[in-house]
């Protein structure tokens, strides 16, 4: 397996779009050498984070209750994290992908 923590910042010079649905989220990455394209489908996952709601803002305020614990943002791509949805996304795709020392870049083998 690679060593995707040490190059994390070159797994976004192959991302060409994500697309997100309410149930997958599809990442497509492409080799910009060999110009293929591998597309690579992670179940969508919301938030992991806790958010608290108290039994007063559900029974007064059901409304903002609902739009905080459903528009809760999801992270994409952060470098500082591990278990953002398009590193998840190249590992499952990265064994079509090796690290090429000359262009400091991942190539579509």
């Amino acid at each position: 397996m690679m060593d995707i923590t040490m190059r994390d910042e070159k797994i976004t010079s192959l991302l060409e779009y994500v697309k997100i649905d309410k149930f997958y989220v599809s990442c497509h990455f492409r080799c910009n050498v060999t110009n293929k394209t591998v597309i690579s489908t992670v179940p969508f996952e919301p938030y992991e984070g806790k958010i608290e709601l108290s039994w007063q803002d559900i029974v007064f305020h059901p409304i903002q209750s609902w739009d905080r614990y459903y528009h809760t943002p999801i992270t994409i791509y952060n470098s500082s994290c591990e278990d953002t949805i398009v590193k998840k996304a190249f590992k499952k795709v990265s064994k079509y992908f090796k690290w090429d020392a000359d262009t400091q870049n991942y190539i579509y083998i």
